[in-house]
């Protein structure tokens, strides 16, 4: 028997991965208690990895339902910030696993655990996103990864769970690697590799291929109130709710694919909503930090740093920019394009009679004069003292 080492407790998903690493950690004197959560990814049973974690050699197996912590702490605060690392990727997997590394750490400290364990390769993003976010929330705590210490082939990990007794199903793999949640779908891996290849339809599952969705046009309203939609259609719902329900109609119009070399990925689309209604509420100004702000806020996300003074200093900025925000988007969903067609609000900072060419032109035309003479000066004057000679004369025939 190998010398006890103490708990462990392992991010535990039910596949082949996790239920070895059980069996595994055990073998190396280690008491492992797993962890499942529930933040809407497909076919999650809790209930039947509950009991495949405790036949597989946990003392103990812990089972969440986190959909709804997931949705308030975690992505309402990336919709917040629009945040969409390099612009393109919505943080599928980068906004669930700060949330999965702190329960970790919860029960760890609860039970008295000196590690947290996780099944991730030695390649991927998301190892470092779980141990970097978990020694952040408690810097004493040993963190393992038993998948990418064990160098294990998968028909070799087939063959220790078969000879361990570890239900596994010993099929075929998908040719690709897949991570879901509530907020989208991520795909990776089989063709996908290679950037000239065309994803093939079978990777999707959330979105119909917008050339075979429907030729109609779907009208839908978004209300938000304080920077979060709270009602689709005038039905006020709850966010778990209101983002599966979007799913579906989006998904249904094909709207949500992104293609990308780091991810390819579907997800929520009420961004381009929340985007709009900013536009419409908030100071010019206050747009122009922000927008600055998101791309930061998304790569600390990206990166691990979710649990960083700088991440939640800039989620402080936008909670305040974000009580602004109320008011109702109208959006148009067509052949995989998601488009804003309309939006009211009873705080706009648009006026009508200050905008308006017509009757009803409030505009003061005379102040444009002393405006434009007081925004040249800067320039009139560099001009008068260092004349300009890095262009050559345009030849103007009569």
């Amino acid at each position: 028997m190998p010398e006890k080492k103490g708990k462990v407790v392992l991010a535990y998903s039910g596949g082949l991965d996790t239920s070895v690493a059980v069996m595994w950690l055990t073998e190396q004197g280690y008491d492992v208690i797993t962890m499942t959560a529930d933040v809407g990814q497909k076919d999650v049973d809790l209930q039947a990895a509950k009991s495949k974690a405790l036949h597989s050699g946990a003392i103990k197996a812990y089972i969440f339902d986190l959909k709804k912590t997931f949705v308030e702490n975690y992505v309402w605060h990336s919709l917040r910030a629009n945040a969409m690392y390099q612009g393109t990727y919505p943080l599928v997997s980068a906004l669930s696993r700060p949330l999965i590394a702190k329960t970790l750490v919860d029960i760890a400290n609860k039970d008295g655990a000196i590690a947290v364990a996780h099944g991730c390769t030695g390649k991927g993003q998301d190892q470092v996103r779980i141990e970097v976010c978990a020694t952040a929330l408690n810097p004493k705590i040993k963190v393992l990864a038993p998948v990418r210490d064990w160098h294990f082939t998968r028909e070799a990990e087939i063959e220790y769970a078969q000879k361990h007794g570890i239900p596994v199903r010993a099929t075929a793999s998908s040719p690709y690697s897949t991570d879901d949640n509530l907020w989208g779908r991520s795909i990776e891996c089989g063709l996908l590799e290679d950037p000239w290849n065309e994803p093939p339809e079978d990777a999707y599952e959330m979105t119909a291929n917008p050339l075979e969705a429907p030729d109609t046009p779907e009208f839908i309203e978004i209300e938000f109130e304080n920077g979060l939609p709270v009602s689709l259609n005038g039905e006020r719902m709850h966010g778990v709710d209101l983002i599966l329900k979007l799913n579906a109609i989006a998904g249904r119009h094909g709207v949500g694919r992104v293609d990308m070399i780091e991810d390819r990925l579907v997800g929520f689309k009420s961004r381009e909503a929340h985007r709009a209604m900013e536009t419409l509420t908030l100071d010019k100004q206050v747009l122009k930090s922000k927008r600055e702000l998101e791309t930061r806020f998304a790569e600390l996300a990206y990166e691990g740093y979710w649990f960083s003074p700088l991440r939640e200093s800039i989620n402080s900025f936008m909670l305040d920019t974000q009580k602004y925000v109320n008011g109702v988007v109208k959006m148009r969903l067509f052949k995989g394009q998601a488009v804003v067609r309309g939006m009211k609000t009873s705080k706009s900072i648009y006026r009508h009679d200050l905008a308006t060419y017509s009757e009803g032109d409030a505009f003061d035309h005379s102040a444009a004069v002393g405006f434009i003479n007081i925004w040249g000066l800067p320039v009139r004057t560099w001009t008068s003292t260092w004349p300009r000679q890095d262009e050559a004369e345009i030849p103007i025939e009569a």
